[in-house]
């Protein structure tokens, strides 16, 4: 394995023809490459659905184990040339074993993601294809497919706004992040999804570029729809749970960087940089302004970062996985965009290897 990323001994590599699986054995103690294969569980009558986007995501049913089969897809021009080949830079940098290798680590720190259970590349000379597989989370929507069908609580947002905030705080940056990839469990639960080029770096601008990116998906998406599926009182609600403090206590009495139980008093405080509400309403107003040549409504900017934060919401902690109290209190070393667990997860990355 890797030095740069230690991992527990759970974790097992397998080689295969033309390529390796990473696995967690506690998980996935059988795993084969017929695993990545969707007609394996289709003839096993083990195929669950799909989704279609950049490519299709298939679920599984394997006994009691809901996955989630993905298999990685360029976007853009490039697509048109190499749909779902990339430049081979050696094993620990394809795209399958980084996210797979990041989400294990991001669950280690206590962070509401999917659990990863298996990973795959198959190289082909100067080119590699990949697979993922997590844990499914059942009784979950994304927020893209539940906003089409309606609004959500305004609690629902600053929840939304939280989670991504305690993202934030340690260094964890989303390349895509947007309605798509958040995923709402319940009424009260907030999870991240496809952390495909997902990176650890110091916080800084590229926090407010998440969130402009996030303000632009949700304006797209409900563009057509009815306004009380997102309103600016929804967005504010967001940006007023992303500015309080993510310092709370979890049951049990560890410190971590998930939002407080619902109606709980809470610090308001600026995020990791101050401009990221300057910055999302620049984004805000371009949007408008395309709006409003389409006639429709226009929208304000949002507060700014001095503004007090709304009343703070349940936590999300992650459905299943350790996570120590000393993982959840890991903090941030500065470093210049690494790509290692090690300098954000330092307690993470101990217990990972011991």
């Amino acid at each position: 394995m890797s030095r740069q990323w230690p991992l527990g001994s759970e974790v097992k590599r397998k080689d295969l023809t033309g390529g390796a699986m990473l696995y967690d054995a506690s998980r996935a103690g059988n795993a084969t490459a017929s695993w990545f294969d969707p007609a394996y569980w289709r003839e096993r009558g083990e195929l669950d659905g799909e989704a279609r986007g950049r490519g299709t995501v298939h679920f599984i049913k394997n006994g009691g184990q809901g996955l989630v089969l993905r298999h990685y897809h360029r976007g853009g021009l490039v697509a048109k040339v190499l749909r779902d080949q990339y430049l081979w830079r050696g094993e620990f940098a394809t795209r399958s074993f980084r996210e797979w290798q990041l989400l294990y680590h991001l669950r280690r720190a206590g962070l509401p993601v999917p659990t990863p259970v298996a990973a795959r590349y198959r190289r082909n000379g100067l080119t590699y294809t990949a697979d993922i597989i997590t844990e499914r989370l059942e009784e979950s929507i994304t927020l893209a497919a539940l906003l089409k069908r309606r609004g959500i609580p305004i609690l629902g947002w600053i929840t939304i706004g939280r989670c991504i905030r305690m993202f934030h705080d340690l260094g964890v940056c989303h390349a895509d992040l947007n309605a798509h990839n958040i995923l709402l469990v319940g009424d009260d639960l907030v999870y991240l999804l496809d952390f495909d080029r997902g990176r650890l770096r110091k916080p800084g601008l590229w926090c407010d570029n998440n969130l402009v990116r996030l303000r632009r998906s949700l304006e797209k998406i409900t563009y057509k729809l009815p306004p009380e599926h997102f309103s600016e009182a929804d967005w504010h609600g967001l940006l007023d749970g992303y500015r309080q403090s993510s310092g709370a206590t979890r049951p049990g009495g560890a410190q971590t960087g998930a939002p407080a139980s619902a109606g709980a008093a809470s610090a308001s405080t600026a995020g990791p940089s101050t401009t990221a509400a300057s910055s999302t309403a620049t984004a805000s107003s371009t949007t408008t302004a395309a709006s409003n040549a389409k006639g429709a409504s226009s929208a304000t900017a949002p507060p700014s970062a001095s503004a007090t934060g709304a009343p703070s919401a349940k936590s999300a902690p992650p459905s299943s996985g350790p996570a120590t109290s000393a993982a959840s209190q890991a903090t941030l070393r500065p470093q210049s965009d690494a790509d290692s667990p090690d300098a954000a997860f330092p307690a993470a990355s101990q217990a990972a290897s011991s």
